[in-house]
């Protein structure tokens, strides 16, 4: 979440006149995260998040990131809803932009996990996963593996000047991930960007997840090692293989993984390191001035790229990672 475009008071007004969710109290930004314009609306029935969405989102996968959120409330997974105004519509304009109104979660997000959160949350991920089953539409993965050569081309000399010779590391890991990439796997909706940020508890138990703008039709394990990179890395950089292990056992209390799956995660998790970063990469020479919101540093997603190349190099490595699950 971020703060790229101001709302006035006249604006905030003709917007929430086509809805009924009572009289504004309190109206406020949300400075974290990079991808769109977020607030906080309190008003005398209840609190919402307001969206303004930014150019790093396609206006034509709105209406799928929705759609999907209300099928997940409705089959009772704990996500933000879509509110619906009086024409029953879900996505509307504000300042020339799309926009959308979503009722509040309650939880709070962990900055430091702990092995007991990652078994919650690993348990949630599969939980989404499975509300997931049957939602009728289709959304491509475009920061999917396919995507990566072509979306590091343009990014070459940047990666040099964050740290000479990078870029040719980068080509060779890509050329590695393009032969080694699974096929077959099961696949279904995931969330695509399932880090602690967007990821709700109370009193230590998963609560909710946010943010659904990354999510797509992918393979369903890949979703599980975007995870276990954001969640299981300690401050160092070094890898908590009882935190991953500890994530993999909630995600299996409620869909076990198959043995290809199983075997699938060291790749899929190097892989997972080289979408971050790739997309922070890009970030980090783009964020718009003034915006109340900081890129986030590639740099964490090298490190961790590293870390998962040297064990793929190595028998220890790949022992390592393999007994994660």
């Amino acid at each position: 979440m971020a703060v790229y475009t101001d709302i006035s008071d006249a604006e905030l007004e003709a917007f929430l006149a086509d809805f009924d969710v009572g009289e504004p109290l309190a109206f406020k930004g949300i400075a974290e995260g990079i991808q769109n314009s977020n607030f906080l609306l309190e008003t005398d029935r209840g609190r919402y998040i307001l969206t303004v969405y930014e150019h790093l989102v396609q206006a034509a996968d709105l209406p799928f990131f929705l759609d999907l959120m209300q099928w997940l409330a409705e089959h009772g997974y704990p996500s933000a809803t879509p509110i619906a105004d009086r024409q029953g519509q879900t996505l509307k304009t504000l300042r020339g932009k799309p926009a959308a109104l979503v009722a509040f979660l309650t939880g709070l997000s962990v900055r430091r996990p702990g092995v007991a959160h990652c078994r919650e949350a690993g348990e949630g991920l599969a939980w989404l996963h499975q509300a997931g089953e049957g939602f009728p539409q289709r959304r491509v993965n475009d920061l999917g593996q396919a995507a990566w050569s072509g979306f590091f081309a343009p990014l070459a000399g940047a990666a040099d000047d964050l740290k000479p010779g990078l870029a040719a590391t980068i080509r060779a890991d890509l050329a590695e991930l393009a032969v080694g990439w699974p096929r077959g796997l099961p696949e279904g909706v995931v969330h695509a960007d399932f880090f602690p940020d967007n990821v709700f508890f109370l009193e230590g138990r998963f609560a909710a997840a946010i943010d659904f703008y990354f999510a797509a039709w992918d393979i369903l394990a890949y979703d599980l090692a975007i995870a276990l990179n954001a969640w299981c890395f300690e401050p160092d950089g070094s890898f908590n293989v009882t935190a991953a292990r500890a994530m993999i056992d909630g995600y299996q209390r409620r869909r076990p993984l198959s043995p290809a799956e199983k075997a699938a995660l060291p790749v899929l998790a190097r892989g997972a390191a080289m979408r971050f970063f790739l997309t922070r990469l890009n970030d980090w020479g783009s964020t718009p001035p003034g915006a109340l919101v900081r890129p986030k540093d590639p740099l964490e997603y090298e490190r961790k790229l590293a870390v998962h190349r040297e064990a793929a190099r190595s028998a220890d490595g790949l022992a390592l990672f393999g007994a994660m699950a």
